[in-house]
């Protein structure tokens, strides 16, 4: 009997241990709940627009670009309600390497593997607006944009200033900011997670710079 609750003593300890140790893996989402527009709204489709990145290590830095591949931006009464778009995570280029240098390829290559954003796995990345607010005095920003962001099936809500611009026929969103690349479990070099990286580690939080175009819809013009 006493072999056996050894025995089972064990086991339990090693399951507690398993379950920490998958919970240490994952990043936790945190979505925020995402708006919906009425159908009064007018929606704004986007098109031609593209993400820049830019991402810095202990000895330098690389910089790029993914193309959004589609969404939309819902108006109503001069004010964004709603709107998403999907980036396209297999259009990742690097821009401050040649493109006939071998390691331009070589860098893009890493970033599509799963050290970084396994496109593969998960080809699209994707931004739900939860809520827009106005903005005042700031040069640079007219409205604060929450969302959720998800990207490697992980969802976390973020929030950033982006300069707005509404017309009749055209919108335009610009935006500059920073996020931690771990919540989204990205850990490939992260002094966060791996020790004694010395000269090897990338810094956690890289920089996204936002340049949306919408036209808005025939059908919105009708």
């Amino acid at each position: 009997m006493k072999n056996l609750a050894g025995l089972f003593l064990s086991l339990m300890i090693v399951a507690v241990l398993a379950a920490c140790g998958d919970s240490s893996k994952k990043a936790t989402s945190s979505a925020g709940e995402v708006a919906e527009a009425s159908n009064a709204a007018v929606s704004y489709a986007i098109e031609g627009s593209s993400l820049g990145w830019l991402a810095k290590k202990v000895t330098g830095q690389h910089n790029g670009s993914i193309n959004v591949s589609n969404g939309e931006i819902k108006v109503e009464s001069g004010a964004i309600t709603a709107g998403n778009f999907t980036i396209d995570m297999k259009t990742i280029t690097v821009l401050d390497i040649p493109a006939d240098n071998e390691n331009n390829g070589k860098l893009a290559g890493h970033l599509n593997s799963p050290d970084f954003f396994n496109t593969d796995s998960f080809p699209t990345a994707d931004f739900a607006i939860t809520k827009v607010t106005a903005l005042e005095n700031n040069p640079d920003a007219n409205h604060i944009v929450y969302g959720n962001l998800t990207i490697k099936g992980i969802t976390q809500e973020i929030s950033f200033p982006a300069m707005v611009s509404i017309a009749d026929d055209a919108l335009t969103a610009k935006a500059v900011f920073s996020i931690d690349r771990t919540l989204w479990d990205i850990r490939y070099g992260s002094g966060k997670f791996f020790e004694d990286l010395g000269d090897k580690t990338i810094y956690d939080e890289f920089e996204l710079t936002v340049d949306l175009n919408a036209k808005r819809s025939s059908m919105a013009m009708n």
